[in-house]
Protein backbone atom coordinates (compact mmCIF):
# COMPACT_ATOMS: atom_id res chain seq x y z
CA UNK A 1 0.00 0.00 0.00
CA UNK A 2 1.63 3.05 -0.78
CA UNK A 3 1.66 5.81 1.70
CA UNK A 4 2.00 9.74 0.98
CA UNK A 5 3.16 12.27 3.10
CA UNK A 6 2.14 15.73 2.80
CA UNK A 7 3.91 18.50 3.57
CA UNK A 8 3.01 22.07 4.38
CA UNK A 9 4.99 24.70 2.33
CA UNK A 10 6.70 27.30 5.42
CA UNK A 11 4.50 30.66 5.98
CA UNK A 12 7.31 32.94 5.66
CA UNK A 13 5.42 35.83 6.50
CA UNK A 14 4.23 34.29 9.49
CA UNK A 15 7.51 32.70 10.61
CA UNK A 16 9.60 34.59 13.07
CA UNK A 17 11.94 37.41 12.12
CA UNK A 18 15.52 37.54 12.99
CA UNK A 19 16.37 41.00 15.26
CA UNK A 20 19.47 42.80 16.49
CA UNK A 21 19.77 44.99 19.54
CA UNK A 22 21.68 48.25 18.26
CA UNK A 23 24.85 47.05 19.95
CA UNK A 24 24.89 43.43 18.32
CA UNK A 25 24.05 45.10 15.30
CA UNK A 26 27.19 47.83 15.56
CA UNK A 27 29.40 44.53 15.81
CA UNK A 28 27.85 42.60 13.39
CA UNK A 29 27.82 45.26 10.79
CA UNK A 30 29.88 48.42 12.42
CA UNK A 31 30.39 50.50 8.72
CA UNK A 32 26.50 50.03 7.92
CA UNK A 33 25.24 50.85 11.28
CA UNK A 34 27.84 54.22 11.45
CA UNK A 35 26.79 54.83 7.68
CA UNK A 36 23.15 54.92 9.38
CA UNK A 37 24.14 57.87 11.88
CA UNK A 38 26.13 59.58 9.17
CA UNK A 39 23.20 59.89 6.92
CA UNK A 40 21.69 61.93 9.32
CA UNK A 41 24.80 64.62 10.13
CA UNK A 42 25.26 62.81 13.21
CA UNK A 43 27.52 60.20 14.90
CA UNK A 44 26.69 57.40 17.27
CA UNK A 45 28.28 59.57 20.10
CA UNK A 46 25.66 62.10 19.59
CA UNK A 47 28.26 65.02 18.07
CA UNK A 48 28.25 66.37 14.49
CA UNK A 49 30.63 65.08 11.63
CA UNK A 50 32.85 68.48 12.08
CA UNK A 51 32.65 68.16 16.02
CA UNK A 52 35.96 67.67 18.49
CA UNK A 53 35.40 65.57 21.94
CA UNK A 54 35.09 67.58 25.42
CA UNK A 55 38.77 68.61 26.02
CA UNK A 56 40.63 69.53 28.59
CA UNK A 57 44.46 70.03 29.69
CA UNK A 58 46.13 70.52 32.95
CA UNK A 59 50.25 71.95 32.97
CA UNK A 60 52.24 70.82 36.21
CA UNK A 61 50.85 67.45 37.08
CA UNK A 62 54.14 65.64 37.27
CA UNK A 63 56.20 66.98 40.05
CA UNK A 64 59.45 65.70 39.73
CA UNK A 65 60.12 66.83 35.92
CA UNK A 66 60.87 70.02 34.54
CA UNK A 67 57.82 70.46 32.92
CA UNK A 68 54.19 68.18 32.23
CA UNK A 69 50.92 68.92 30.98
CA UNK A 70 47.77 65.75 30.23
CA UNK A 71 45.20 66.43 27.94
CA UNK A 72 41.81 64.47 27.78
CA UNK A 73 40.42 64.29 24.34
CA UNK A 74 36.80 62.20 24.57
CA UNK A 75 38.16 59.18 25.89
CA UNK A 76 41.83 59.58 24.93
CA UNK A 77 44.03 60.70 27.97
CA UNK A 78 47.75 61.47 27.56
CA UNK A 79 50.51 62.64 29.73
CA UNK A 80 53.35 64.19 28.81
CA UNK A 81 56.51 64.52 31.03
CA UNK A 82 60.18 66.59 30.04
CA UNK A 83 63.12 66.28 32.07
CA UNK A 84 66.06 67.69 31.30
CA UNK A 85 69.56 66.27 31.38
CA UNK A 86 73.17 67.47 30.75
CA UNK A 87 74.87 65.66 28.01
CA UNK A 88 77.71 66.37 25.39
CA UNK A 89 76.74 67.86 21.99
CA UNK A 90 77.24 66.32 18.87
CA UNK A 91 81.02 66.83 17.29
CA UNK A 92 78.74 68.94 14.01
CA UNK A 93 76.68 70.74 16.77
CA UNK A 94 78.88 71.91 19.50
CA UNK A 95 76.03 74.29 20.60
CA UNK A 96 72.94 72.77 20.02
CA UNK A 97 71.20 70.52 22.37
CA UNK A 98 68.38 67.90 21.98
CA UNK A 99 64.83 67.82 22.33
CA UNK A 100 63.80 63.93 22.06
CA UNK A 101 60.18 63.28 21.81
CA UNK A 102 58.82 59.50 22.36
CA UNK A 103 55.47 58.40 22.74
CA UNK A 104 54.99 55.23 24.70
CA UNK A 105 51.42 53.28 23.63
CA UNK A 106 51.28 49.93 26.41
CA UNK A 107 48.41 47.49 27.07
CA UNK A 108 47.20 49.45 30.10
CA UNK A 109 45.82 52.29 28.00
CA UNK A 110 43.80 49.70 25.58
CA UNK A 111 43.92 45.95 24.84
CA UNK A 112 44.85 46.69 21.04
CA UNK A 113 48.60 47.05 21.93
CA UNK A 114 51.18 44.73 23.30
CA UNK A 115 53.44 44.62 25.70
CA UNK A 116 57.00 44.79 24.84
CA UNK A 117 59.23 47.15 22.24
CA UNK A 118 57.27 49.77 20.86
CA UNK A 119 54.54 49.40 18.14
CA UNK A 120 54.64 50.58 15.03
CA UNK A 121 51.78 53.38 15.61
CA UNK A 122 54.04 54.45 18.74
CA UNK A 123 56.62 55.08 16.16
CA UNK A 124 54.59 56.33 14.06
CA UNK A 125 53.13 59.19 16.18
CA UNK A 126 56.52 60.07 18.22
CA UNK A 127 58.31 60.17 14.48
CA UNK A 128 55.28 62.51 13.34
CA UNK A 129 55.75 64.61 16.78
CA UNK A 130 59.87 65.03 16.02
CA UNK A 131 59.72 65.93 12.41
CA UNK A 132 56.71 68.79 13.73
CA UNK A 133 58.95 70.04 16.33
CA UNK A 134 61.85 70.03 14.33
CA UNK A 135 60.48 71.21 10.71
CA UNK A 136 58.58 74.19 12.85
CA UNK A 137 61.39 75.19 14.77
CA UNK A 138 59.57 75.07 17.87
CA UNK A 139 62.64 75.22 19.57
CA UNK A 140 66.08 77.24 19.37
CA UNK A 141 68.63 74.16 20.08
CA UNK A 142 71.34 76.44 20.42
CA UNK A 143 68.96 77.41 23.89
CA UNK A 144 69.64 74.68 25.64
CA UNK A 145 73.50 75.13 25.15
CA UNK A 146 75.80 75.27 28.52
CA UNK A 147 79.23 75.47 27.44
CA UNK A 148 79.45 75.40 23.46
CA UNK A 149 81.32 71.79 22.45
CA UNK A 150 81.32 70.98 26.31
CA UNK A 151 78.01 70.42 27.51
CA UNK A 152 74.25 71.04 26.73
CA UNK A 153 71.11 70.25 27.74
CA UNK A 154 68.62 66.71 26.52
CA UNK A 155 65.25 67.02 27.30
CA UNK A 156 63.60 63.64 27.17
CA UNK A 157 60.13 64.17 26.00
CA UNK A 158 58.05 61.40 27.48
CA UNK A 159 54.55 60.87 26.23
CA UNK A 160 52.63 57.64 28.22
CA UNK A 161 49.13 57.45 26.78
CA UNK A 162 47.07 56.28 30.37
CA UNK A 163 43.64 55.55 28.18
CA UNK A 164 43.08 55.21 24.71
CA UNK A 165 40.03 55.92 22.83
CA UNK A 166 41.42 57.39 18.95
CA UNK A 167 43.22 60.09 17.90
CA UNK A 168 45.96 60.03 20.05
CA UNK A 169 48.19 62.29 17.45
CA UNK A 170 45.93 65.14 18.21
CA UNK A 171 46.14 64.54 21.97
CA UNK A 172 49.81 63.62 22.17
CA UNK A 173 51.05 67.08 20.48
CA UNK A 174 48.36 69.15 22.51
CA UNK A 175 50.55 67.95 25.82
CA UNK A 176 53.70 67.97 24.50
CA UNK A 177 53.49 72.02 23.40
CA UNK A 178 51.73 72.60 26.76
CA UNK A 179 54.68 70.63 28.61
CA UNK A 180 57.17 72.70 26.87
CA UNK A 181 55.58 75.63 27.51
CA UNK A 182 55.34 74.28 31.55
CA UNK A 183 58.88 73.70 31.54
CA UNK A 184 61.64 75.38 34.11
CA UNK A 185 65.17 74.53 33.93
CA UNK A 186 67.68 75.63 37.40
CA UNK A 187 70.18 77.94 35.87
CA UNK A 188 73.88 76.16 34.84
CA UNK A 189 77.38 76.99 35.27
CA UNK A 190 80.04 75.23 33.63
CA UNK A 191 83.72 76.04 35.16
CA UNK A 192 86.70 73.64 35.25
CA UNK A 193 84.93 70.48 33.34
CA UNK A 194 82.38 70.71 36.13
CA UNK A 195 78.71 71.27 35.69
CA UNK A 196 76.93 73.16 38.51
CA UNK A 197 72.98 73.11 39.16
CA UNK A 198 71.82 75.94 41.55
CA UNK A 199 69.65 73.80 43.80
CA UNK A 200 68.26 73.85 47.44
CA UNK A 201 66.34 76.94 47.62
CA UNK A 202 62.38 77.06 46.18
CA UNK A 203 63.15 77.18 42.05
CA UNK A 204 61.98 81.07 40.93
CA UNK A 205 62.57 83.00 38.15
CA UNK A 206 66.08 84.26 39.51
CA UNK A 207 67.67 80.75 39.90
CA UNK A 208 65.95 79.28 36.67
CA UNK A 209 64.82 80.22 33.29
CA UNK A 210 62.01 78.74 30.82
CA UNK A 211 62.06 77.63 27.25
CA UNK A 212 61.35 80.60 24.58
CA UNK A 213 59.07 78.75 22.18
CA UNK A 214 59.41 80.11 18.64
CA UNK A 215 55.66 78.38 17.53
CA UNK A 216 53.47 75.97 18.72
CA UNK A 217 52.12 73.77 16.65
CA UNK A 218 48.43 72.30 17.38
CA UNK A 219 46.86 69.19 15.10
CA UNK A 220 43.67 68.70 14.00
CA UNK A 221 42.78 65.57 12.55
CA UNK A 222 39.83 63.75 10.62
CA UNK A 223 39.11 60.38 9.52
CA UNK A 224 37.88 59.31 5.70
CA UNK A 225 34.91 57.39 5.97
CA UNK A 226 32.61 55.61 3.27
CA UNK A 227 34.72 56.04 0.03
CA UNK A 228 36.25 58.89 1.61
CA UNK A 229 32.95 61.35 0.73
CA UNK A 230 32.56 62.23 4.53
CA UNK A 231 34.84 63.78 7.21
CA UNK A 232 34.86 62.74 10.45
CA UNK A 233 36.30 65.38 13.09
CA UNK A 234 38.85 63.78 15.77
CA UNK A 235 37.88 60.06 15.27
CA UNK A 236 37.47 57.81 18.11
CA UNK A 237 39.18 54.19 18.26
CA UNK A 238 35.40 52.90 16.58
CA UNK A 239 35.91 55.17 14.29
CA UNK A 240 39.38 54.92 12.98
CA UNK A 241 39.09 51.45 12.91
CA UNK A 242 36.87 51.77 10.22
CA UNK A 243 37.58 54.76 8.26
CA UNK A 244 39.43 54.93 4.83
CA UNK A 245 42.33 57.01 5.42
CA UNK A 246 42.86 59.88 8.35
CA UNK A 247 44.41 63.51 7.56
CA UNK A 248 46.55 65.56 10.02
CA UNK A 249 46.66 69.57 9.84
CA UNK A 250 48.81 71.37 11.95
CA UNK A 251 48.41 74.84 12.54
CA UNK A 252 50.56 77.66 14.25
CA UNK A 253 49.56 80.40 16.90
CA UNK A 254 49.63 82.82 13.41
CA UNK A 255 47.25 80.27 11.43
CA UNK A 256 49.81 79.74 9.61
CA UNK A 257 50.10 75.75 8.14
CA UNK A 258 52.96 73.98 9.77
CA UNK A 259 52.30 70.42 8.41
CA UNK A 260 49.97 67.76 6.51
CA UNK A 261 49.83 64.36 6.91
CA UNK A 262 48.10 61.61 5.53
CA UNK A 263 47.79 57.90 5.76
CA UNK A 264 45.55 55.03 4.57
CA UNK A 265 44.39 54.44 1.25
CA UNK A 266 40.94 57.38 1.22
CA UNK A 267 41.59 59.43 -1.91
CA UNK A 268 41.73 63.73 -1.01
CA UNK A 269 40.69 66.60 -3.34
CA UNK A 270 41.77 69.60 -3.17
CA UNK A 271 38.15 70.41 -1.72
CA UNK A 272 37.99 68.13 1.18
CA UNK A 273 41.86 69.54 1.66
CA UNK A 274 40.65 73.01 2.06
CA UNK A 275 37.64 71.68 4.44
CA UNK A 276 40.18 70.49 6.53
CA UNK A 277 42.43 73.60 6.55
CA UNK A 278 39.73 75.33 7.48
CA UNK A 279 38.13 73.31 10.16
CA UNK A 280 41.69 73.04 11.97
CA UNK A 281 42.20 76.64 11.74
CA UNK A 282 38.72 77.11 14.15
CA UNK A 283 40.01 74.22 16.32
CA UNK A 284 43.17 75.78 17.00
CA UNK A 285 41.70 78.87 18.07
CA UNK A 286 39.00 76.33 20.07
CA UNK A 287 42.48 74.46 21.94
CA UNK A 288 44.36 77.83 22.48
CA UNK A 289 41.48 78.91 24.54
CA UNK A 290 41.63 75.90 26.72
CA UNK A 291 45.36 76.01 27.08
CA UNK A 292 45.68 79.74 28.13
CA UNK A 293 42.76 79.43 30.93
CA UNK A 294 46.01 77.14 32.66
Amino acid sequence: MDTTTATTPMNLENSPAFTFTASTFQKLHPIEYFRKFVSQGVRPDGRLLNGFRPTTVHVGVITTANGSAMVRLGGTTVVCGIKAEVAEPKLDSPDQGYLVPNVDLSPMCSSAFRPGPPGEQAQVVSDAINRVLKESKVLDLKDLCIEEGKAVWTLWVDIVCVSYDGNIYDAALASVMAALANVRIRNPSYAGGIIKVAGGEAISDENSFRLKLNRTPLSSSFALFDTSLTLLADPNFAEESISQGQISITIDEHDELCAVSKIGAGSSSQALLRQCVDRARERSKELRAIMSAQ
